[in-house]
């Protein structure tokens, strides 16, 4: 670990604290509807869509029709993107003529943009078209983000308000967070990308002649042996920089190219690499701004973004500090930072980025539902790939996802007061609502539907030759691939280990399933939690009971966060990436 990393580590942190309050603020006027600066180009565009589309701007939804609505969206855009993947062949915009995408396939891709998980079973520049990336999978960007906001935003009126029925309309929460938030900070974003050097075109894949022709062997179709010389590299390009600003801003991480935000077409620079970092926790953190100010205690806004903060200052410390170590079976290799050398553990690691760079974008991306990676977690140290794992098996509430995190963050919250009632053996309350068991409920159970659904397909997974087949290393290596393929695909994360070759009617299947339940089966209680608080009175604090304003309350919701994920996965961890990370240090890889 070096001075230079942790100041980029401490900037970054800066940078993120400094936006949170402004950005948050906007996020309130919009979804209260006040007036902001781009009302007068965009209130007549909202406008026209509400009589297109027949929405009543001012009829508010209780949260039954909220949530059929919000399901029937995703069912139709997935549908839309499956049928767009199954016929691209004979669309337009296909220069490469690529070839129709395989029906497991497709569907696994399907799910996976509408979910925002953005899980990727196939290589993009040889497998999707410019019109299946812009008009489909870019599409699904801005709307699974924009569903994600919605659905915080519908919970966080649901804490605010007082015996209501409704918690807002789903069609007009939609609309204002892709018009006013989504579209026009991708916009400019994607032309501060293009002027690091994204590519952003419409043209055929370029060809260059090497310098040096390689010669290289492969499988004939007789099963020997051919020998030929490559004397020509296919460069491939396309519409990368507007997919990449909302792949970010969106936490959606599905990468234009293969490499993903490794590529130089991607991630070419390292300013675009701290830039997209900060979109990927920019939403995130302002909405638990907009949590204080839409709820009358800013100071328990800034209590959550704490916790949230304090973990992801524990995972990235971790993470750089495994990496920085390297591996001690590299005997005789010089390890240790210095003017020559980048020291530690540089297997999987842009050079561009360096190790502080490579652990910092690991941590954000699995912290915040992102996927996105600079670096192959699969050629992490074990403690190292581990944090990222336990990133996304805390339920990616280190500030999560756009909109997911935050509602992730409060069904933690509802426990953690919860557990601070039963200790002082008095009804728990939570900003002037009492919490009662049809709360408690609703809370586990989306806690459950998703460490279930992980559990459940890994077993599955690592018993059986369908699953096990796909794994490149054996041992402790070999299980952590499968169980990160199915925490990231519950999680709605979408990145991987790398090692995995999950472009298999098993994989495509099941993480598809995974990816859902991850999904929806968590949502639909977390919005019937929003529409039994809305219907409270409001209960007036009293002696007993617990503020959520002080550090006090950050510690125990940090205590809560853990301890649910200890219990749930550390024998699964125990079996992965804790036991070789033992067998590393007595002298054994995988």
């Amino acid at each position: 670990m070096t001075a230079n990393g942790w100041l980029q580590i401490g900037l970054f942190v800066v940078v993120i604290f400094l936006i949170t309050k402004p950005l948050g603020v906007f996020l309130v006027r919009v979804f209260e509807r006040e007036r902001t600066i781009l009302d007068v180009v965009l209130r007549p565009i909202e406008r026209f869509i509400y009589r297109v589309a027949g929405v009543e701007e001012r009829k508010e939804m209780p949260w039954t029709e909220y949530g059929i609505a919000m399901l029937l969206f995703s069912a139709a855009s997935m549908v839309l993107l499956y049928l767009m993947e199954r016929f691209q062949h004979w669309l337009p915009l296909n220069p490469q003529k690529l070839a129709n995408v395989a029906p497991d396939l497709a569907w696994n891709t399907a799910v996976s943009f509408t979910t925002n998980t953005n899980w990727q079973a196939y290589a993009p520049e040889t497998t999707m078209s410019y019109l299946t990336q812009m008009a489909g999978l870019a599409y699904h960007n801005f709307a699974s983000a924009a569903v994600g906001i919605a659905l915080a935003i519908a919970l966080i009126r649901g804490v605010s308000r007082h015996e209501s029925r409704t918690i807002g309309n789903f069609w007009v929460d939609l609309t204002r967070c892709l018009l006013w938030v989504l579209l026009p900070v991708c916009l400019v974003g994607s032309l501060v990308l293009i002027s690091q050097g994204v590519v952003q075109n419409l043209r055929p894949y370029a060809t260059a002649q090497l310098l040096e022709p390689q010669t290289v062997q492969t499988p004939g179709p007789d099963g020997k042996t051919v020998t030929e010389s490559i004397t020509q590299q296919v460069i491939a390009l396309g519409p990368a920089a507007s997919q990449e600003v909302i792949k970010m801003f969106g936490t959606n991480g599905g990468g234009f190219f293969n490499a993903n935000s490794a590529h130089p077409y991607e991630n070419p620079t390292p300013f675009s690499n701290f830039f997209e970092m900060i979109l990927i926790f920019a939403i995130p953190s302002a909405l638990t701004y907009t949590l204080g100010r839409m709820t009358g205690s800013r100071r328990h806004g800034w209590a959550v973004w704490a916790a949230m903060t304090a973990l992801f200052l524990v995972g990235v410390t971790a993470v750089y500090g495994a990496e920085a170590r390297g591996n001690p079976q590299l005997e005789g290799v010089n390890q240790v930072a210095d003017a020559l050398h980048s020291g530690g553990n540089m297997e999987g690691k842009e050079v561009r980025f360096g190790i502080a760079n490579s652990a910092l974008f690991a941590t954000a991306t699995t912290d915040a539902s992102c996927g996105a990676v600079n670096g192959m977690h699969d050629s992490f140290t074990p403690l190292g790939g581990m944090v990222p794992l336990v990133n996304i098996m805390l339920g990616e509430v280190i500030f999560g996802g756009v909109g997911s995190g935050l509602y992730g963050m409060l069904v933690f919250v509802i426990l953690a007061v919860f557990i601070a009632g039963l200790m002082v053996g008095r009804t728990p309350e939570y900003l002037g609502k009492k919490i009662e068991a049809f709360d408690v409920k609703m809370a586990m159970l989306s806690v459950l539907f998703s460490s279930l659904t992980i559990l459940v397909f890994a077993a599955v997974a690592v018993v059986a030759k369908f699953g096990t087949s796909s794994i490149s290393n054996p041992g402790p290596h070999g299980l952590s691939q499968i169980l990160y393929a199915y925490t990231s695909s519950a999680g709605n994360n979408g990145s991987a280990f790398g090692g995995l070759n999950p472009n298999t009617l098993w994989y495509n299947t099941s993480t598809a399933f995974a990816m859902l339940l991850g999904r929806f089966f968590v949502v639909i209680p977390i919005l019937a939690i929003a529409g039994n608080l809305a219907g409270k009175k409001a209960a007036p604090p009293s002696l007993g009971t617990f503020p959520v304003t002080g550090p006090l309350f950050s510690v125990l919701l940090v205590s809560t966060i853990l301890i649910v994920g200890a219990l749930t996965f550390f024998p699964a961890l125990s079996l992965g990436p804790i036991l070789e990370h033992l067998l590393m240090l007595a002298g054994k890889s995988f």
